[in-house]
């Protein structure tokens, strides 16, 4: 069945390993219209988005919106972990529309802030009720890590970018001194991307058993699986330890943002975390700053389980883009 022409505008969210693709009619995704590609079948975002609107009947888009997981300028996208290049005028040919935007993938989570089901967000630490105009904070936990501060200004909400994920791991004591020299042997710089992600965890486990002299590999996802069915301790030692390091960056980046509106981690890996990050000590390591313990409960914490908030943020980007022109 077609779409009606000139009605909808496409949005696109492009990690590390899928691209997720939608139309949406204003804010709102239009039902059944999301489709996932695996970035390995394509050459780059303009085949994927070919093979799109082949699939949803030739549809014609009046405008396109795309967050990458990567840094954007000038209307210029490097993927991080991704070998495309995309740019605003690669969008405009590939959906023949004249109104393009690309964002960083955490700021077109900031974007949907606001505009969820409140069902697909988790609370792990509660705070203070939201006032509407609070600075938030949205911290990206997947194939990579990166965080965004969102801010509520008289002119609109602004999500700053960052590449938060490049700074220098935190050290505590002395079993992360030794995680940060394993991964410093391996990559030369001990990033928080390093520990703090989906190959991160995996890179725990392996670190915990070379530790232990026991070497042992394994994948996130069964490091997961074990968390859940309580088989292996050594993966409730890994997500520990990714837990505790996790909670300690959020309360550094709550620091320095003041996210009185609340803390919003997203990403699967954070959605994988969700049922485990009070058990595996999270709350602990965030609110662990000394004589600031007390006021780090201003901060709430939460987890979107919305797989798709990213798209959700696209459009409404779209939709304030519109507004301001």
């Amino acid at each position: 069945m077609g779409h009606p022409e000139n009605t909808y505008s496409l949005v696109a969210d492009i990690g590390g390993t899928n691209t997720r693709v939608a139309l949406a009619d204003g804010r709102k995704i239009v039902g059944g219209t999301i489709r996932r590609y695996r970035n390995a079948d394509f050459s780059g975002l303009e085949a994927v988005l070919h093979r799109y609107i082949e699939e949803e009947n030739g549809v014609d888009p009046i405008a396109a919106c795309v967050a990458v997981a990567g840094p954007v300028r000038d209307g210029r996208a490097a993927m991080t972990n991704l070998d495309w290049t995309i740019d605003t005028d690669t969008l405009a040919r590939a959906i023949k529309a004249d109104t393009v935007a690309i964002l960083n993938d955490l700021q077109a989570q900031g974007h949907a802030l606001g505009q969820l089901d409140p069902a697909n967000i988790r609370t792990i630490l509660p705070g203070p009720e939201d006032t509407g105009n609070a600075a938030k904070l949205v911290v990206g936990v997947g194939t990579g890590f990166n965080a965004a501060p969102v801010f509520e200004l008289d002119p609109g909400r602004i999500v700053t970018p960052s590449e938060s994920g490049h700074a220098n791991l935190p050290i505590r004591n002395e079993i992360e001194l030794r995680l940060c020299q394993f991964v410093s042997t391996a990559h030369g710089f001990p990033a928080v991307e390093d520990v703090l992600s989906g190959r991160g965890l995996e890179r725990v486990y392996a670190f915990l058993g070379q530790d232990a002299e026991d070497p042992c590999e394994c994948a996130a996802k069964d490091i997961m699986a074990a968390c859940d069915d309580g088989s292996d301790p050594r993966a409730e030692e890994a997500a520990t330890l990714f837990t505790r390091i996790l909670g300690t960056v959020c309360g550094n980046l709550s620091l320095i943002q003041l996210p009185f509106g609340g803390v919003y981690l997203v990403g699967g890996v954070s959605r994988a975390f969700a049922p485990h990050l009070t058990r595996f000590g999270f709350g602990e390591a965030f609110c662990d700053k000394g004589r600031f313990a007390g006021f780090m409960s201003n901060f709430a914490v939460h987890v979107i389980e919305d797989d798709y908030a990213a798209l959700t943020g696209c459009a409404t980007y779209l939709v304030a883009l519109e507004r301001n022109n």
